[in-house]
């Protein structure tokens, strides 16, 4: 499937904050990592205490699902709006979240519990958000949903429309 073309203004972001591929989908650029070393509460080893992201998607294009086993802050800074898939661990159920302008049903950040699933779509041609991750991001902690079959499979017997995000 080849990738959609952006539209003009998302494209100039994408340029101006250089902005790169994601293995999620979208594009981002990490725009802070903290000095600082925290010892996370599991079995981790240190991890900056906080980082932080630009991360942009365009029409067609979907953060897929996957989790992480630190605390997620989305912010949203630009376009139509976006909508957060949101699922326990053991993906009792899906929650939307729209983040947006302030308005009705709309807020402008969501945090995501450490170790819960999440996806994201853009609501119109593009959006643009920040992800603050504390203690901070490492690939190591990252995983996708669809590497776990009885997982993908659970998700799309209580979802089905949020399984297309695999």
């Amino acid at each position: 499937m080849t990738a959609p073309s952006p539209n003009a203004r998302a494209a100039h972001i994408i340029a101006t904050l250089r902005l790169a591929p994601h293995p999620e989908g979208g594009h981002f650029r990490e725009v802070f990592r903290s000095a600082d070393r925290v010892q996370p509460t599991d079995a981790r080893p240190p991890r900056s205490a906080l980082t932080s992201i630009f991360f942009l998607l365009n029409a067609g294009e979907s953060s897929r699902w996957h989790r992480v086993s630190s605390d997620e802050a989305w912010h949203y800074y630009e376009g139509e709006g976006l909508e957060l898939l949101v699922a326990s661990p053991l993906l009792e159920r899906v929650a939307r979240v729209t983040l947006g302008p302030v308005a009705a049903g709309r807020r402008p950040a969501y945090t995501i519990p450490a170790h819960w699933w999440q996806a994201a779509r853009p609501l119109g041609a593009f959006a643009l958000a920040g992800c603050s991750v504390g203690p901070g991001f490492d690939f190591a902690d990252f995983s996708f949903l669809r590497d776990d079959a009885a997982l993908s499979q659970r998700l799309a017997a209580i979802d089905a429309p949020a399984a297309a995000y695999l």
